[in-house]
């Protein structure tokens, strides 16, 4: 929670984390999900247990299959960022096969999931009460979001920086939901501007850092790094 404060500007009043089992659970309990695989993807890693092997083109994923269309990584021109898209993409289908039934399908299943994979801070009224806003919802009400970044490598490392004040104009235009806009220094983040690796709320001030030259950061800057 900390954490996305730095990132946004103001801390949630809840949140949910749940693991993995649930996403398969909750998919296959939709009787699957119907989805444009982009491409033909392959993986094996018994190491970690997992196994994808789908091929390109409209079809019904069940849960496992689904995990390992949003977990894929390999072969997209933009690495993670095209997989991000995937992810949207994926849960956006999901989205309105669950809103195209009209009401909660095997509710008491779904409670039952939830439950068991669940660790929240919202009590059960929050949660009945979000379950009703949600089948109110049409598919044009729910929308995914990728944070502005330019992707840069930095010191031979691969890193992606948020462009600060398009990441702004998102946080006020899409979640932000006070009256009062969310400013440069709300945040405490690495970001590029002009060029320049910058930091927030580090250095009580906005910190520049040069890219060229092979400049080696400051103490400061290295932790948030």
């Amino acid at each position: 929670m900390d954490k996305v404060q730095a990132i946004i500007g103001f801390r949630p009043d809840g949140y949910v984390l749940t693991n993995l089992d649930a996403f398969i659970d909750l998919v296959d309990l939709m009787g699957g999900v119907e989805f444009e695989v982009p491409q033909d993807m392959y993986y094996n890693d018994p190491a970690q247990d997992l196994y994808i092997d789908l091929k390109a083109g409209l079809q019904t994923l069940n849960g496992e299959q689904a995990m390992g269309l949003v977990r894929f990584r390999y072969g997209y021109m933009n690495g993670d960022l095209d997989r991000i898209n995937v992810q949207h993409d994926f849960l956006k289908a999901a989205a309105e096969q669950f809103l195209s039934q009209g009401s909660i399908p095997n509710a008491s299943k779904v409670i039952s999931i939830l439950a068991g994979s669940m660790d929240t801070n919202l009590t059960a009224a929050n949660m009945a009460y979000f379950a009703r806003q949600l089948m109110m919802c049409s598919s044009e009400d729910i929308n995914f979001y990728t944070a502005p970044n330019t992707p840069m490598t930095v010191q031979n490392l691969s890193y992606t920086f948020l462009d600060l004040y398009d990441w702004l104009a998102m946080v006020n235009d899409c979640i932000n939901p006070y009256s009062t806009p969310i400013t440069e220094g709300m945040l405490d983040l690495v970001y590029l501007y002009n060029g320049s690796v910058c930091c927030t709320g580090v250095l009580n001030g906005v910190g520049y850092f040069s890219m060229g030259g092979g400049s080696v950061p400051t103490e400061d800057y290295e932790e948030e790094y």
